[in-house]
Parts: structure tokens; sequence; C-alpha cells
């Protein structure tokens, strides 16, 4: 199972990023569990210093800004290819 961690608020980039993380993941299939992550404490935490960011597996992949759909995906399958 790939954990995906979405760190923000209710920023409207942080709202786009966890759109665009469940529709990859919903259109990837089964292997994922995705996880809001919303209190700064656990930002803190991850290292994430700037909002939205996403997390693979504990890893700070992209921050600043909302990925869309197919750089997600892109992340994703190779955290999967990685995981094999």
């Amino acid at each position: 199972m790939i954990t995906v961690q979405v760190f923000g608020t209710s920023c409207a980039a942080c709202v786009t990023l966890e759109a665009n993380v469940r529709a990859a993941v919903a259109e990837l299939g089964a292997g994922f569990e995705v996880q809001k992550m919303s209190q700064l404490l656990e930002m803190i935490e991850h290292g994430v210093t700037q909002i939205p960011a996403i997390a693979i597996n504990g890893e700070v992949r992209a921050a600043g800004r909302a990925l869309d759909v197919p750089e997600i995906k892109a992340l994703l399958v190779g955290a999967k290819a990685g995981a094999r």
C-alpha cells in the first residue's frame, strides 16, 4: 500500500491538490491510501515548508503549488514501480 499525504489548509490551491490527488488515485485503482494533513505540527514533523504539498510514503515530492492529475499520476506510478 502506498501512502499519499496531502498537506494543506483550506486554501484554494490546497483544496485543488487534494481533489487532484483523489482523482489520480481513482484513475490508477487500488493500492493507495490518501491522508489529508492539515495540522501545523504534522507539517513541521514532515519538513513541509510550503503548502500545498504532497508526500509519497513519507517523502515530500512537491510543495508550493497544486500539481495537476497527470503530474500526480506520474509520481504515483513511479512510486508503485519502485515499491516492487
